[in-house]
């Protein structure tokens, strides 16, 4: 169960991916007040939360109501996983993630008014509760049952509450961190996330022509 619980965190948290989240909220919480931002960071992280929750337990049946096999579905969730990780490696989903807060500030600005709520959107959905991140919890999910089902969703809980302190203390983070170890820090998870998605495409092939 431990081997289990930190591959689970590990693989959530390079999905998920609190440390990149952090800078992209300060981002675009910025002009709002110390309350509404600790508001927003909260909300943001408790909707998110609730909708991979949901997906890991209704994840299966949706599949089997589908006719997808689940060993289709770790070779796409694989793909998937490993078409974050390039990314992370050359910086695209930063730079995607920035332009969509930059969108968005730039909105507000032009309106002249005050910072809207982003925890449902885009913070809750697309950014932390995206496609890789709802994927990678079907993916877990589908493969464990019983209580080996409540240590991934232990798992799940704990980045979960990761990814509310970063938000939390988005700014202190940015300026501890800076861009260029932030940039480093992405691409080494990069990396790590690449094989953990290729080990997900290769289990399922195998379990296919098995």
């Amino acid at each position: 169960m431990i081997t289990l619980y930190i591959s689970a965190f590990v693989t959530f948290f390079l999905v998920i991916d609190p440390l990149g989240c952090a800078p992209i909220y300060a981002g675009l919480s910025r002009g709002a007040g110390p309350a509404q931002r600790r508001t927003m960071a909260v909300r943001a992280t408790v909707i998110a939360g609730a909708i991979l929750i949901v997906f890991a337990i209704v994840g299966e049946p949706l599949l089997r109501a589908l006719g997808i096999s689940l060993d289709a579905f770790r070779v796409a969730g694989g793909i998937m996983l490993f078409l974050i990780a390039l990314e992370m490696v050359f910086e695209k989903r930063t730079e995607r993630r920035e332009g969509r807060a930059e969108e968005i500030a730039k909105r507000a600005e032009a309106e002249h008014r005050e910072i809207e709520d982003i925890s449902v959107f885009p913070m809750a959905i697309p950014m932390i509760a995206g496609p890789g991140s709802i994927a990678t919890v079907m993916l877990f999910a589908s493969h464990n049952h019983g209580m080996a089902l409540v240590t991934v969703l232990a798992a799940l809980l704990s980045v979960m509450v990761l990814m509310m302190l970063a938000l939390l203390a988005a700014g202190p983070i940015m300026r501890v961190l800076g861009a260029r170890i932030e940039a480093v820090i992405t691409r080494m998870l990069g990396v790590i996330l690449a094989a953990l998605a290729t080990q997900f495409v290769v289990d399922g092939l195998k379990a296919s022509f098995s």
